[in-house]
């Protein structure tokens, strides 16, 4: 729709830096950019160049040199968007930035809108949906973990396989539907022990890419990881200790922590979100009792938690039993964390050391800090990771896919319950939106908006 449009947009970040990128994509790029760069013998030579050249020259508006450029020249159809394309690399001024964009918009061109370059890569099919999805997620990456799934799905990921699937489905749909058309003489064209067959190997497909997704999510956002405990167990020491500076305040006085603190820290290539909440106990003071209240939340919104308990306190196996169990009554991934490590029990130690999910540190001297990471990137992340060959990240892919499956159940149960076969047709059909929908092969402007204006501009 926007075919005869040339766009223009800053690539790079505004503001000042060594360089900035202009990139300009339409059937007109390469002739608006050759109207003002000039080549080293003073000559318009853009047009003249093959496709993946660098040229260097100078951006002239009106004989008034405006900067010192490296023009990128890539035709169409061998480009990002299928299009002409030429990307300016210029001085990082932001006035040098403004001028040469205004320059280009005076030549025709438009302000490219946020998302508009990979739309357009999209529509001129250089990538599909979901791979286009991973362009942003590929941008937003901020660890190993979530660039390794954004390339993943980059390379095609879970939507090459769904779209041979599909194709099967539709396969098997239209002969479904040729039986509408002799449904009078009561014959079938489509195999149905064939059909369950396939049905069964879609839904195969899709049901871990569903489950994959609450670890997908996670990864993708950081993990939560909450540090809960008595007051005084040294929560607080704990979260300086591993981000390795003085975060949060410390102190002796029971309670000084009142509300929780969040901090980023990455761990084997994975972003973690530590949590410092206040301690867990009965108080009459109101504030307190609102942080001990916003503790529970973050703590049942938890993908793993670090419970302190001050091994100073613990002086048997009765007494570690019970800080045990405190941990074990949230219900999610945890580690028992056994604070002060020089002032606890031998005995103590020994026995912890027979349980996986219990660790002993010294926050305050720094004693334990890396194998406690070493432990929480165990816990839950890297062993989930080898559970699953694709992981989802993405919601919209995740209620597609969901949908999918729910609409494929209903198929299998109207086969298996011999309902009319123009109500398993429909069931089919709507199959197949669902499974058109999260590969882009079936698509309204309400899911492209959606999805394309998240992008910055210049993407």
């Amino acid at each position: 729709m926007f075919e005869k449009d040339t766009i223009v947009a800053l690539a790079t970040p505004p503001g000042i830096g060594a360089i900035g990128v202009i990139r300009l994509s339409g059937e007109n790029a390469i002739t608006i950019a050759n109207h003002c760069f000039y080549g080293r013998n003073n000559n318009q030579v853009l047009l003249s160049k093959k496709t993946h050249t660098l040229s260097f020259g100078k951006i002239v508006n009106e004989g008034v040199e405006i900067d010192e450029v490296v023009a990128s020249l890539y035709r169409a159809p061998q480009s990002y968007t299928g299009e002409n394309i030429v990307e300016i690399a210029c001085h990082g001024s932001p006035y040098i930035q403004e001028q040469v964009i205004n320059l280009f918009l005076s030549l025709g061109a438009r302000m490219a809108n946020p998302g508009e370059f990979t739309l357009r890569a999209f529509l001129n099919k250089k990538l599909d949906l979901t791979q286009a999805e991973a362009v942003a997620d590929l941008i937003a990456s901020d660890s190993a973990a979530s660039h390794k799934l954004a390339m993943q799905q980059m390379r095609g990921g879970f939507s090459s396989d769904l779209k041979l699937l599909r194709q099967q489905l539709i396969d098997f749909a239209a002969l479904i539907e040729l039986e509408l058309d002799f449904s009078e003489e009561d014959v079938e064209f489509a195999n149905r022990t064939q059909f369950i067959a396939l049905i069964e190997k879609i839904q195969h497909k899709l049901a871990p890419l569903i489950e994959s997704f609450k670890l997908g999510n996670v990864i993708k956002n950081g993990v939560p990881v909450a540090i809960a405990g008595k007051p005084n167990a040294g929560k607080s020491t704990l979260l300086n200790a591993l981000l390795n500076e003085e975060r949060a305040i410390v102190s002796e006085i029971a309670g000084t922590t009142r509300d929780t603190i969040e901090e980023v820290l990455n761990i084997e290539g994975i972003a973690y979100r530590f949590i410092d909440t206040a301690g867990l106990r009965e108080t009459m003071d109101q504030i307190e009792q609102q942080g001990v209240e916003r503790s529970y939340d973050k703590i049942n919104n938890a993908s793993i938690l670090l419970y302190v308990a001050d091994g100073a306190q613990i002086k048997n196996a009765n007494d570690l039993a019970d800080e045990l169990s405190a941990a074990e009554q949230f219900k999610i991934p945890y580690l028992l964390v056994l604070n002060k490590v020089d002032l606890i029990n031998k005995s103590v130690i020994d026995e912890a050391a027979q349980h996986a999910q219990m660790i002993c540190i010294s926050a305050k001297n720094g004693i334990g800090i890396e194998q406690l990471k070493l432990a929480i990137a165990n816990i839950l992340v890297n062993k989930s990771l080898q559970q699953y060959s694709e992981i989802v990240t993405n919601l919209r892919h995740y209620k597609g896919l969901s949908n999918a499956y729910n609409a494929l159940s209903d198929v299998l149960n109207g086969i298996k319950n011999n309902l009319n076969t123009e109500l398993v047709a429909f069931d089919i059909r709507i199959a197949n939106q669902y499974l058109g929908e999260l590969t882009g092969d079936i698509t309204n402007d309400d899911i492209l908006g959606s999805i394309f204006t998240r992008f910055c501009i210049g993407k």
